[in-house]
Formats: C-alpha cells, structure tokens, sequence
C-alpha cells in the first residue's frame, strides 16, 4: 500500500488482522453463487451474504464479492453469496432460503431499511448473528455493523467540490445536491457531510433532489429536468457516486460543459477515475473495499466458530440506529478524496489496474502524464 494510505484504516484493523489462513476452502459462483467446502469447514458453519444489486455500483459484483470470497476461502469457512438485484421480493426469499438452510451468520447489504429489518428479525429469531454491511438498516437490530464513517465520505466529496470551484475562480455561487436513494441511510448521512462543506463554503444550493435505487437512467432524466429549471445556472454539482456523477456529467456534455463544471462522485470505479483523469469529473471518494470486507468477513468468521468475545473485541466503535436509539457495535474505516494526480495511489492500492483504466489513448497520455507507467 503506498505511503498515502497509510494509518487510513486503523480503525478496521483489528478485523482485517483477525483473517488466518487454515485448512480448507470454499467456492461460490455467478449472481445466485453457492459454496461447498471440506468437512472441516462445514463443522464451523456457513456464512451468509446477500449484496444488494449490480446496477447502483459494480463494486459490489466486481470487488465486494470477490474480497469476501477470498477471505472465506483463506479461513476455510463455507459461504454462500448471493445477489437480490435491485428486488426486495428476491432479497427477502434468499433471506428464507439462507436462514431455513441454517447459515451460521447472515450478511446483509439492504435495499431499504424495511425490508432489511424483516430480514434481520427472521434470522434474529433463528438464533442466527446478523452483520449490517455498508449500509445501516435502521430498526433492524443487527448485532454488527461494518462500513465506512459516510458522514466523512460526503465531507470528502463536499471538499472536493468546493476545491474544483474554487480552481476554477467560483468562490460562491449556486450548487446542484444530486443525492443518492432516500431509502439508503447512508445517501442521507452523504449529504449531510457534503451539504454542510458546501453551505460552509458559502455556496447556495440551486437544487436538491435525492435518486430513487440509485439508479443511473433516473439520474439522467432527473439532472437534465434540473438542467432546464435552472437554464445550467450554477457552479458545481454534488453527486453522491460515481454513476450519478456519470449521468450529470452526460448532461453536461450535451450542453458543451463537461468539464467546465465541476463535478464529483464516490466508489472510484474504473470510469468514474477515467473521468477524473480526463477532467471532466473533479473527485472521486476511494473507499477500500477490501479492507471493508476483510473486517466483516474476520466478524462472520468469528461468530460461525462461536468466539462472540473475538467478534466483540473486534467491533472497537458503536454507530447510533436513529430508529430504534440503539447503539450498534462497529467497525468503521475512513475514505480518501481521490483526484487526478493521485488516481496512481488507488492502482497501487491493487483495487484496479492501469490496464483497466487506460484504455484509449486519451486515457493513456492522462495515465502517463499523472504517474500511472
């Protein structure tokens, strides 16, 4: 890891160092993907795991799945993972399925706190540990909760717009919220930190609408209404990921602006660091997800081979459920405000590679001119 990631994660690191490699593995495969190990492992009992969709974010297809598969199979722990694409009815059904074929742990990313606090209550009453992953279902009661601190997340994407306005001579002057799902505790927790920098800042807010699901093609529909009540008057727009950030810019480039306003995002996926690197997106926010699901998966493994006290000594924070009023034990790790001249640190992370990213030679004349050989 380079130097300015260091001590970033010293939150999770208890998690993550709790991860040992032992005798067995285990394997599991595709969006409905299953798990079968060595008798060894089946004795410690199988981990459940239910992400969210593939839509919102790749990272959840394309990271979080493969790091908590590593980290299963290097423990010799069965697991089972599975993907409820953007459906509450299919999230609840593997929920059942997960739950009556006796999971030792379940793992949750929720679609909607509603339907992720049933889910939890069934398993609760199972007998069966539940671990909220990346997001907080509010009400649900989850014995565990492993994400990164959001509030500081949208602090580093409010900082980072503000630092693209301010470069390009706007001090002041009107800011586009373009927020994620209202459903989703952390797009709320997001706002809060970036709304705060920008008002701070001295900006306006010009508009302020959240995405249902997160879903890309609303993004699209909603920012270009914005677009048109506001005629583009305003000076930097607040995207809460990568793929809103994506859809504004898309916009923006109809209207001969992209890259004329400022514009930012979170996940540092692939295209969303291609447009920092091409400028026409100003931040990206760099959340290691393989320390995210190191520090979960240390917690499961855990709690299938019955050490509570391990799991407890683990989870070193607590994070408020603003429902039920109840702490909740966690792990929480901190983002990184990515921009184009540090794109380099997140290859260097191992969390994308250069051949990924630089994939035209626009991209590769960035790549090269910003440290990435």
């Amino acid at each position: 890891m380079r130097k300015g990631f260091v001590g970033l994660f010293a939150i999770g690191a208890a998690g993550a160092l709790a991860l040992s490699a032992c005798g067995g593995s285990s394997s599991g495969a595709g969006t409905t993907g299953g798990g079968s190990s060595s008798t060894a492992a089946a004795a410690a009992g199988k981990v459940g795991v239910i992400l969210p969709d593939s839509a919102s974010s790749a990272r959840w297809e394309t990271a979080d799945r493969k790091f908590l598969e590593d980290a299963f199979k290097a423990a010799g722990v069965e697991y089972d993972i599975q993907n409820a694409g953007g459906d509450k009815t299919k999230f609840a059904t593997i929920a059942d399925g997960m739950i009556s074929s006796g999971v030792k742990v379940l793992m949750i990313v929720n679609l909607d706190s509603d339907t992720g606090a049933a889910v939890i209550k069934k398993a609760t009453a199972a007998g069966i540990p539940t671990i909220d992953y990346d997001r907080l279902t509010l009400g649900g009661g989850a014995a565990y909760y492993v994400s990164f601190d959001n509030v500081a997340v949208g602090t580093a994407i409010g900082e980072g717009l503000v630092k693209g306005m301010k470069a390009g001579g706007k001090d002041t002057g009107p800011v586009v919220l373009l927020n994620g799902s209202p459903t989703d505790n952390n797009a709320t927790l997001f706002k809060q930190g970036y709304e705060k920098v920008i008002k701070d800042g001295g900006y306006t807010v010009a508009a302020d609408q959240a995405v249902p699901d997160w879903d890309n093609t609303k993004a699209g529909t909603i920012f270009e209404q914005i677009f048109t009540q506001t005629k583009g008057d305003f000076v930097g727009v607040a995207a809460a990921n990568d793929g809103l950030g994506g859809a504004a810019i898309a916009v923006l480039a109809k209207n001969k602006l992209a890259g004329k306003i400022p514009v930012t995002g979170q996940d540092a996926t692939d295209e969303g660091l291609q447009r920092v690197l091409l400028g026409t997106q100003y931040v990206t926010v760099y959340k290691a997800v393989k320390k995210e699901a190191d520090a979960a998966a240390a917690l499961a493994i855990a709690l299938t081979k019955g050490d509570k006290a391990g799991a407890d000594a683990q989870a070193t924070g607590a994070v408020k459920d603003t429902t039920s009023g109840k702490d909740v034990p966690s792990v929480l790790l901190e983002p990184v405000g990515i921009y184009k001249e540090t794109v380099k640190d997140v290859i260097a992370d191992g969390f994308t590679t250069k051949e990924k990213v630089c994939t035209t030679p626009e991209l590769q004349k960035a790549c090269t001119e910003n440290g990435i050989s």
